[in-house]
């Protein structure tokens, strides 16, 4: 099974949830409001690319690209995209860089919650919770974690 047939699966074993850790600051001055419609450029998942989210959540912090074993086992998952500063155990508030051996708190995929990672990049920016229907098909995704702003475009 390829790797974005897996995260699909996993991602829909874990669920998704609205709960985002509580010192996560909302964002203002957004390019995407909360109601908003727009298009996804990003191909997180199956089916993500072309998708209309509903934008359901924005929030300005650090998020990050990370490789990482899942708890559950199975081959390390390269290049995740996306986790959060506030999903990075004792984490803190400066921006952690690259090479970086962290624990994950984030619980996207089955598997994620607990598991040893390394940061890969960085980017400082509004990261965005939505909703979309997948352009393969498939039941609603519902309050998917994370899109940043540069991976939407306008409808």
């Amino acid at each position: 099974m390829d790797q974005s047939t897996q995260k699909k699966l996993n991602m829909e074993k874990n669920g998704s949830s609205a709960v985002v850790p509580k010192s996560l600051k909302k964002a203002e001055n957004l390019a995407f409001k909360i109601g908003d419609i727009a298009k996804i450029k990003a191909n997180h998942m199956p089916g993500m690319k072309g998708a209309e989210a509903e934008i359901v959540g924005a929030f300005n912090t650090n998020a990050y690209v990370v490789d990482y074993k899942p708890t559950s086992g199975g081959p390390e998952v390269k290049n995740h995209k996306w986790v959060i500063q506030e999903e990075i155990k004792e984490a803190g508030s400066g921006t952690l860089k690259p090479g970086t051996p962290v624990n994950l708190e984030a619980a996207h995929m089955k598997g994620m919650k607990s598991a040893k990672a390394t940061i890969v990049s960085v980017e400082p920016t509004t990261v965005y919770m939505v909703n979309y229907t997948p352009t393969t098909g498939g039941p609603k995704v519902k309050n998917h974690k994370w899109v940043i702003e540069c991976e939407l475009e306008k409808k």
